[in-house]
């Protein structure tokens, strides 16, 4: 044999011999070193997990009655995933859902499309990973197809399913303080690690606002599992191991529904109303709180929106009407997150802080029709005096002039201009003590703190703005002085001013705080519980709405624990005072005219009226109440923005639902005997309507 044909054999055989080798390690490493890890592989290409969502559990009001339930529906999903792996990435298998479904491949390619920036609605705002649904109300034959044809819609499910139900119990919506729920995102799903999603209900779906965000952890439940067997076509052939999901608990709220209802028509009348008379009236609230524990009775809020909007997917001219000015901004709640200026009702403060800063209680008072804060006129509403009266006469007939003297005079013994070093401001002190300016722990997100201005607040304002003020002072306003001459002259004189001392806490900044105007803020819920802290006797309660977790059988998980309270600084016979003259404005003050025909008899209404001036706005009327006067239960408040005065609009809006909850000689009361239930409720045995 050649002798180089001999090195060649040489070489192929040891090479075969590596061959072989290297095959028979590969085939040891697979069978010894990671045999037990490619027999799971083996095994889970036999078996498919499901995971089971949980029943979400109900919102309930304080009688059983669902404020949000659960209704069955079947529901069509898609697996973006799935689809990505087919050969045309799911383009014929859309077009036959499409066809099935009786809509268009188009549609349903933009609810499975993945939410961002500079894409409308509809899209899918959770995560790519989890089946995304494109259909919440198919018709039973129709999804019957996709099931039995399940080889032509790979990636495709059809499941009944629980979708949340808004049922509306004598006309209670509630809508932003019931929240509403979106699809977990990835992110979030990356921030729970472990967490298992469906695509639709149970697990995936969380609380965006309101109750279902506050208990979204109460109401969830815990999702089970099932591990089915497949065969190579993917079709199931039996069950390994399952567990049965945990539903959520149903949660007991302190809300009315037909307190709520009553609540929220009688704010739609008042918004009407107002309209009618040529006013902009573009927002408004209503509360009704337990005087006692703080729980909350009712919360409406002007515009509303229907909370079903968000199932089965959002179009992005909806999407644009719940964020929007050009529809009010509805998803916001002018309860807990409407700022706007208290006007009168927030003398009850005023008051305090002037009898505590040494004014007496029983003095008597000039109330001219102005008042000169420094070199400036304050005048009353409409300019009119009333003589000389005590403090009860001057809540009776809301006179401001009184109020300004007092802060006027305060103003000067801290130092005006040249301030002490630590100086008193009594007002400033008193109006938190009543919890303005802070939020008050209602378990709900987002809620707003309102301001209580000082000398601090001020100079940090005079720092976020200055430079805007010295622009405008330097420059003017040339696009208003188009129209305007005056404002603009206007405007550049406050911009001067406060470009070079816009930090200072001048008189006319007291004078304004005294009668809830200039920049003090306050919410509705701020107010209700001032009140009603006027009303108890002094303790400042936590407004709450839940009450108690309850299991689908109705037996007790958890009752909610409350906040402590604490107690106003003032005198208990300070409160007396001003409460009973508080009674007399809805008989012979401010309010006699709304309150003409009252049946006092029935219940007893004390009240303040309220109308805030606002530059370039039409004034944001108020009425702020409690009763019955000698034991009180309720405060009740009203608020319309741009709604004109506190006697002409909120006064009979708050006059109508005092009516509801007690009822009048044609009309049956909403409580019996003027309380809520002292037991909690029983509520319906199944979370999901048939």
């Amino acid at each position: 044999m050649n002798p180089r044909t001999h090195f060649r054999l040489v070489v192929l055989y040891v090479l075969v011999a590596a061959l072989l080798l290297v095959l028979v390690g590969r085939l040891w490493s697979l069978q010894v070193l990671s045999g037990t890890h490619y027999r799971q592989v083996a095994a889970q290409n036999r078996t498919r997990d499901i995971v089971v969502p949980a029943i979400r559990g109900m919102i309930l009001d304080g009688q059983g009655r669902p404020l949000v339930r659960n209704r069955s529906a079947l529901v069509v999903s898609v697996d973006r995933t799935s689809l990505s792996r087919q050969r045309d990435h799911g383009t014929s298998v859309l077009r036959r859902l499409a066809g099935v479904l009786g809509t268009s491949q188009e549609e349903i390619e933009k609810r499975i499309r993945l939410c961002g920036p500079g894409i409308k609605r509809p899209c899918w705002p959770g995560s790519p990973y989890q089946p995304i649904p494109v259909d919440d109300r198919v018709d039973p034959r129709r999804a019957l197809q996709i099931m039995e044809r399940q080889e032509d819609f790979p990636g495709v499910t059809a499941q009944v399913q629980a979708v949340r139900d808004y049922p509306r119990p004598e006309g209670a919506g509630a809508a932003q303080a019931l929240g509403y729920l979106q699809p977990i995102t990835q992110e979030e799903l990356d921030q729970r690690k472990g967490l298992k999603v469906t695509g639709y209900s149970g697990v995936d779906l969380i609380g965006r606002a309101g109750l279902e965000a506050q208990y979204d952890a109460d109401l969830r439940g815990e999702p089970g599992y099932r591990k089915v067997l497949v065969d190579s076509q993917g079709r199931v052939t039996g069950t390994a191991a399952e567990k049965a999901p945990v539903v959520g608990g149903n949660l007991v709220t302190s809300i009315d529904a037909g307190v709520q209802g009553a609540a929220e028509k009688a704010l739609q009348t008042a918004v009407e109303g107002a309209r009618k008379q040529g006013h902009k009236a573009d927002a408004g609230a209503a509360v009704v709180m337990d005087v006692q524990t703080g729980k909350m009775v009712a919360m409406a809020s002007y515009p509303t929106y229907d909370p079903s909007i968000w199932t089965g997917g959002i179009s992005q001219d909806e999407y644009d009407g719940l964020l929007g000015k050009k529809k009010g901004e509805p998803l916001t709640s002018r309860v807990t997150q409407g700022q706007f200026a208290p006007g009168s009702t927030f003398k009850i403060s005023s008051v305090a802080a002037a009898v505590k800063d040494g004014y007496g209680l029983n003095g008597i008072y000039p109330c001219p029709g102005s008042y000169n804060v420094g070199s400036r006129a304050f005048t009353n509403f409409e300019g009119q005096g009333h003589g000389n009266m005590n403090l009860h006469e001057a809540l009776v007939v809301s006179c401001d002039t009184i109020f300004y003297k007092f802060a006027y005079e305060e103003w000067l013994r801290d130092g005006g201009m040249k301030p002490k070093k630590n100086p008193s401001d009594p007002m400033v002190g008193m109006a938190r003590s009543f919890g303005f300016g802070a939020r008050t722990g209602i378990d709900l997100p987002s809620e707003t703190p309102g301001r209580i201005p000082d000398r601090a607040w001020k100079r940090s304002y005079w720092e976020a703005t200055r430079k805007a003020d010295c622009k405008g002072a330097k420059e003017g306003y040339p696009s208003v002085a188009k129209t305007d001459p005056a404002r603009a002259a206007y405007l550049r004189s406050i911009a001067s001013e406060n470009c070079t001392e816009g930090f200072v806490w001048r008189a006319g900044d007291a004078a304004n705080f005294s009668v809830g105007q200039g920049d003090v803020l306050v919410t509705p819920l701020q107010l209700a519980r001032a009140y009603a802290a006027l009303a108890n006797g002094g303790r400042l309660v936590t407004p709450h709405l839940g009450v108690a977790l309850m299991r689908p059988d109705g037996s007790l998980l958890r009752r909610i624990s409350q906040r402590p309270e604490r107690r106003l600084p003032v005198d208990g016979k300070v409160l007396r005072y001003v409460r009973s003259g508080l009674a007399d404005v809805t008989k012979k003050g401010t309010a006699a005219g709304a309150f003409s025909g009252f049946d006092f008899d029935r219940v007893d209404v004390a009240g303040k009226t309220g109308t805030a001036e606002v530059y370039g706005k039409d004034d944001t009327s108020w009425f702020a109440s409690f009763g019955p006067v000698k034991k009180p239960r309720f405060a009740v408040i009203a608020m319309v923005s741009q709604g004109g005065t506190g006697a002409s609009t909120a006064a009979p809006t708050v006059r109508a639902i005092w009516e509801a909850m007690y009822g009048t000689k044609d009309k049956k009361p909403l409580l019996k005997d003027g309380k809520l239930p002292s037991e909690l409720p029983k509520p319906p045995a199944d979370g999901a309507a048939p």
